[in-house]
């Protein structure tokens, strides 16, 4: 059953405070690759694509040493 509109006016209030936007634009056909890479980890698109941020500023704020294999 589709929400009422309270309850879309009431999710979209509640996401606008608690959350940021950002728009992403990417070449067609690749929205098609992302959204399988994430379903084949059993991620949403949202989730892959946070995971891949997070994890990219996470190995790019290590220092140069400690990226060296012994």
């Amino acid at each position: 059953m589709p929400a009422s509109k309270a309850q879309q006016k009431a999710t979209n209030k509640y996401i606008s405070k608690a959350y940021d936007r950002i728009n992403l634009t990417v070449p067609k056909g690749q929205k098609d690759t992302i959204q399988s890479h994430a379903k084949a980890h059993g991620e949403s698109v949202n989730g892959f694509i946070g995971r891949a941020i997070t994890e990219t500023m996470e190995r790019d704020n290590l220092s140069p040493a400690a990226l060296e294999t012994p």
